[in-house]
């Protein structure tokens, strides 16, 4: 089968033949329909993450937000079947520990990361293997395409995550976001769901219109003091604030936007400029009483909670699709990212 292989970090990638997998005993193959394509594919091809050992080898397959269908089973699966359809997360639980049976199999200590790791390779290919599927998969409703399940990937996930389980939002609680590229304008959507007033930060003017399209009341430019104009348009600051990007200034500008006991939820990973440590005002979010939490993926356990939000139309991730790609022009919109000037989420299908 054909297959996106990362050969060399930051060097061009290519469409390469590699053998297609057959499923372990407790797992299944996947043909994949759709795959997303996330900025987390554009830092494992950068070779980020060494500060963290997280760094995927070379000879990975990439590509981590899939859905399709159920092509072969292994032995030891109870609950799928070949033609099923199914949504693919990207931390891999393996259903056994006590993270994964009290509900947190995205944080799960033997987990396996789709797509940056050997035991998880990737998506961005003809198919895919998934192990513990049992445990890890979930079949899609009626209706609901795979470009549509590819867009409720990484991104979408760790948005909903975030809001729904790890902030504690309230229906009319201003959310701040702070770059509108894939999880920040699936944050936006979310958050508008949830009953949420947003306020998008971005320096793109097309980011920003799209944020707005998508329910942001206000949208602010990067530039000038933007914890200062939140503070004012707000009236006193905002009650969550998400880091969308990962840089330092995004962050910082998400903490010093929040009013006294708010929320700073940090979705974005840092690049090879901030190496995972990212300096904080410690004493004003002391004195402020300010929470600073992190948000990766979503459990696999949850997952029917968020599918039924988007069979209940109060959600659209088709929305945020802003372009479908064939497989062999991964390596190219992966690249693109360099430039910051994708705007929405792009969808490979193979």
């Amino acid at each position: 089968m054909q297959a996106v292989v990362l050969e060399s970090h930051g060097e061009p990638l290519e469409l390469t033949e590699v053998p297609t997998p057959d499923p372990a005993p407790d797992g299944v193959v996947v043909d994949v329909e759709a795959c997303g394509i996330c900025r987390s594919d554009w830092h494992a091809w950068k070779g980020h993450g060494e500060w963290v050992d997280d760094v995927p080898p070379e000879g990975q397959i990439l590509g981590h937000e899939p859905a399709g269908v159920v092509v072969e089973v292994g032995d030891r699966v109870r609950t799928l079947e070949a033609g099923d359809r199914v949504a693919v997360p990207f931390s891999l639980g393996d259903g056994t520990c006590s993270r994964c049976r009290n509900g947190h199999g995205n944080v799960c200590p033997n987990g396996t990361a789709l797509g940056f790791e050997p035991a998880g390779q990737g998506a961005f290919a003809d198919r895919v293997a998934v192990p513990h599927a049992d445990y890890n998969l979930t079949v899609l409703p009626e209706g609901l395409d795979a470009t549509t399940m590819a867009a409720l990937g990484c991104r979408y996930m760790t948005a909903y995550h975030g809001l729904a389980h790890r902030a504690d939002l309230t229906p009319g609680d201003w959310v701040a976001v702070h770059g509108c590229g894939g999880v920040g304008l699936s944050a936006i959507q979310i958050a508008r769901a949830l009953g949420a007033r947003v306020l998008a930060v971005d320096i793109r003017e097309e980011a920003l219109e799209k944020a707005a399209e998508l329910g942001a009341q206000a949208t602010v430019h990067g530039d000038g003091d933007v914890p200062r104009t939140i503070r004012e348009r707000t009236s006193g600051g905002a009650a969550i604030s998400i880091d969308a990007l990962g840089i330092e200034e995004t962050c910082r500008n998400s903490v010093d936007c929040l009013a006294s006991l708010g929320q700073h939820l940090q979705m974005g990973l840092t690049t090879g400029a901030e190496r995972g440590e990212i300096p904080l005002p410690t004493d004003s979010m002391v004195g402020r009483e300010i929470d600073f939490l992190g948000s990766r993926g979503m459990p696999p356990t949850r997952y029917d909670e968020l599918l039924r939000f988007v069979e209940s139309g109060a959600i659209d991730p088709a929305e945020l699709v802003t372009r479908t790609v064939p497989l062999r022009e991964v390596p190219d919109r992966i690249a693109a990212m360099d430039e910051y000037d994708a705007v929405g989420i792009e969808v490979c299908e193979p």
